[in-house]
Parts: C-alpha cells; structure tokens; sequence
C-alpha cells in the first residue's frame, strides 16, 4: 500500500527532525550567549514548526487511510502517535513558546535561557511520539 509506505516515511522524517533538534541544534545554541540564544532560538522554531507541523498531519492522514484499506489497527495506532505532537504542544509548550517569542532579544537573560532549556526537554517528547509513529508504522507494514 502506497499509503502506508508514505505514512512511515512522513513519521520517520518527523522523528528525524525532532532528534535533530535535540541531540544537535538545541545543544549548539545552548552554548551562545543569552542574546544570541534567543536570536537564534525565534526563527529556529518558527522553521521547525513549517516544516513539524504539516509532516505530522499527512503522517497522520496516511496512517489513517492505510488503516481503513487495511484494517490492522497497528496505522490508527501509529497515526495517533503521530498527531500526539499537536495537543501536547499547545498544551504544554506553547505558553514557553510564546513568552519567548514575546521577549526582545535585549531582555534576554538567565529567565529567557532557562525557558529554552526547558523548551529543549518538553520538545524531546515530540521526539518520543514521532520515533513511536515511526516504530509502530514499520511494525504495521511487517505485519
């Protein structure tokens, strides 16, 4: 099924840019400056998110189809996994995130550095439901 081997790599793509940003970019910017952090840290986000956002819905929607052509309840499960990222970051990381697109860099400060190091933690969950798609995609399309 096409729609499932789309699916699998629409949730491996997420997952690998949402390990990318935690094992490297996160990292790296942690070791700039206060300023500089969060300069960089505004349009990073805003990237990840075009790029995060749209993957995670055609992810999802595949896995769904895949799931009604199939019937192996494996894709719904996956594409639940893959969506997850939604909810759990307007719920949870978007209050971080708009207190820190709402801050100039010139009020950047140890306040500011400790809301992205936090932001770094909570955003290794959206790995975590991207790598689980991921893994319960593969697992559907073995089975």
């Amino acid at each position: 099924m096409l729609s499932a081997q789309l699916a699998l790599i629409g949730a491996a793509l997420f997952a690998g840019a949402a390990l990318y940003v935690n094992a490297a970019e996160q990292p790296a910017r942690l070791k700039l400056d206060d300023r500089a952090l969060l300069t960089q840290w505004k349009p990073s986000y805003k990237h990840g998110a075009a790029i995060q956002a749209p993957l995670a819905i055609v992810a999802g929607l595949l896995g769904v189809w895949a799931w009604w052509q199939s019937g192996q309840w494996l894709w719904l499960l996956g594409a639940a996994a893959i969506v997850a990222p939604w909810p759990y970051t307007l719920f949870v990381i978007m209050p971080i995130n708009s207190t820190l697109l709402a801050t100039e860099p010139a009020d950047a400060g140890p306040q500011s550095r400790a809301l992205i190091e936090t932001w770094g933690r909570l955003h290794a969950g959206r790995t975590v439901f991207g790598m689980s798609a991921t893994l319960l995609y593969l697992w559907a399309s073995l089975s």
